[in-house]
């Protein structure tokens, strides 16, 4: 009986402090964490495996939505797609760019992150695309991203993304 007891109490200490473990990385993240985390998972949503089904596709697609502000302010050089748009126009947009891959993997590299006021993040660092269309082109870009991000509701979202020109050698 005792040694019920003891095995019982090892068990829950074992629970509660793998529970700590999981609180403090979750609520006592610092802000540039939680703001690299959101290129994480814009990472994570925007690439694409071989094969991958319908289901997730959109699932993806509905996820990297919910990465931004209600209207974000895309800047490219293409002049057709610099505008202000709402989250439900970037997972549209989202969902035509991936249409034509079998594969697409998307990196970000470089971090410098800076808090100019509360609230508020700039983030300027490299992506880099690559991946395979359905024909079997390759593709491999990398850019100069320029971001800001915003807190609201206590969630870093994009507020505006701008790719950098950088000259060619």
């Amino acid at each position: 009986m005792v040694r019920i007891k003891h095995i019982i109490i090892a068990v829950l200490v074992v629970i509660f402090g793998i529970w700590g473990i999981w609180a403090a990385v979750h609520f006592f993240q610092s802000e540039e964490k939680k703001v690299k985390k959101q290129f994480h998972l814009l990472s994570k949503w925007t690439s694409k495996e071989t094969g991958e089904n319908t289901f997730a596709m959109a699932q993806k697609v509905k996820n990297i939505g919910k990465l931004f502000a209600e209207h974000c302010e895309l800047k490219a050089n293409v002049i057709s797609f610099t505008g202000r748009y709402t989250t439900e126009e970037i997972s549209s947009y989202a969902a035509r760019a991936r249409f034509p891959f079998s594969n697409l993997s998307l990196r970000f590299y470089d971090f410098n992150v800076a808090f100019p006021e509360e609230g508020s993040a700039k983030v300027t660092l490299t992506a880099k695309l690559t991946g395979r269309t359905a024909t079997g082109e390759d593709v491999d870009e990398t850019h100069e991203l320029e971001c800001a991000l915003k807190k609201i509701e206590n969630k870093w979202l994009f507020s505006y993304l701008e790719v950098v020109e950088v000259l060619k050698k």
